[in-house]
């Protein structure tokens, strides 16, 4: 039986230090059964990334940009890659990621044809987490980021199922989500090509949930996998959750994602928060409301 060609897309802004840790952690994962190769697509880092990379890493398929292409448009060109190099499936990390050395055990959830991506169980890696104090050493690297996802369609908000919790072994079932975190993102190669890429509309945020909703559309599941482990020091590239660049594109993009997917009673409540920012305080917040109507996506905002 032919072992499976499953390509690792990391993408890299800046992010040197992290990158180098991911890739040291995938060197040591459990590839019994299957070829793995590895792409760093960099988003035109000044800091020396792809040089470390080249040098300690000799195998990794380099992928520099000359632009920051976001998380949508940098994952592109992985995929592209991917795809005209053979791939079977296509497995989608953060930078930011310690993968554990049975990572590639969602392979075995590809087993039924039903299901056209997966997504692995998350941790805070330690020392990370958001409550930091909740916790006592023997918790930490225990602390769910991800184990599962959920839509809330009435205010359209997704979120992690488990977050914040030790994991006592209450999320070990495998089975459907409603989304994948872009964090730990596998998908059948095949699906790819019915489907097409990531929506570069999106550029940061929410393009996980958007690309986990075209899958379900073309009929394939979407799948959890607590078998397959990584720890996640979460939002290093782009700040922490609340900071000015997340507030614009998950404002921005929140919109996008309803507009194109709620249910109508979704939407004029949609239309009625838009309203609400417009007259409101926060001027990043109507550039996004703004940006939105106007159509005006993909990389619009960068923090001074």
């Amino acid at each position: 039986m032919t072992k499976p060609q499953v390509f690792a897309i990391i993408l890299n802004w800046n992010g040197q230090n992290d990158t180098l840790n991911c890739l040291k952690s995938l060197a040591k994962a459990d590839t019994t059964g299957v070829f793995l190769s590895v792409i760093v697509v960099d988003n035109n880092s000044t800091d020396g990334s792809v040089r470390q990379v080249s040098k300690l890493f000799p195998s990794v398929f380099l992928l520099p940009q000359q632009s920051n292409l976001g998380f949508s448009g940098g994952i592109n060109r992985g995929i592209r890659y991917a795809l005209k190099n053979g791939a079977d499936y296509i497995w989608i990390l953060n930078n930011d990621t310690v993968v554990d050395r049975r990572s590639l055990d969602f392979l075995t959830v590809f087993k039924d044809p039903e299901v056209g991506a997966v997504g692995s169980k998350s941790y805070f890696s330690p020392g990370h987490e958001y409550h930091f104090n909740r916790y006592n050493n023997s918790e930490r690297g225990k602390v769910i980021w991800y184990a599962g996802g959920i839509i809330d369609w009435q205010n359209m908000y997704a979120s992690h199922r488990g977050v914040d919790e030790v994991d006592h072994g209450q999320y070990e079932t495998t089975g459907d989500t409603q989304f994948i975190t872009g964090c730990s993102f596998a998908v059948r190669a095949g699906v790819v090509r019915q489907i097409g890429y990531f929506d570069e509309r999106y550029y940061l945020y929410l393009e996980d949930v958007d690309y986990s909703l075209r899958i379900q559309r073309a009929g394939f599941r979407t799948a959890y996998c607590p078998q397959s482990v990584i720890w996640h020091l979460n939002a290093v590239s782009s700040g922490k959750p609340g900071n000015r660049l997340h507030e614009y594109y998950f404002t921005r993009n929140r919109m996008l994602l309803g507009f194109n997917y709620a249910p109508v009673r979704t939407k004029f409540a949609l239309i009625r928060e838009a309203g609400r920012i417009l007259l409101g305080k926060s001027a990043l917040r109507r550039k996004a409301i703004i940006d939105a109507i106007l159509g005006k996506f993909g990389r619009q905002y960068e923090p001074e």
